[in-house]
């Protein structure tokens, strides 16, 4: 039936465009505020957490945006035949 969608996966357009927009303004409160950032990483003790759990951040919400984009491609992983 050539109106029967049922098996095919909706297209990550709204996804892809929050996240897009929650990585650009992201990266740019930390490049627009980059001496506060440098002054509060660099005190030592549990500051030094700080940079690894922004890598783990910016990580995450890029990585999830360029799945997306991949999706909305048509490029998606290999499954596995068992």
């Amino acid at each position: 039936m050539a109106g029967d969608r049922r098996g095919q996966m909706k297209k990550p357009y709204l996804n892809a465009v929050i996240l897009g927009i929650i990585s650009i303004f992201s990266y740019m409160v930390l490049f627009s505020k980059q001496e506060i950032v440098t002054s509060i990483t660099t005190k030592g003790g549990g500051y030094a957490a700080l940079p690894i759990l922004a890598a783990f951040y910016f990580s995450f919400i890029h990585g999830a945006f360029a799945s997306n984009i991949l999706s909305l491609l048509g490029i998606e992983a290999a499954k596995k035949k068992k």
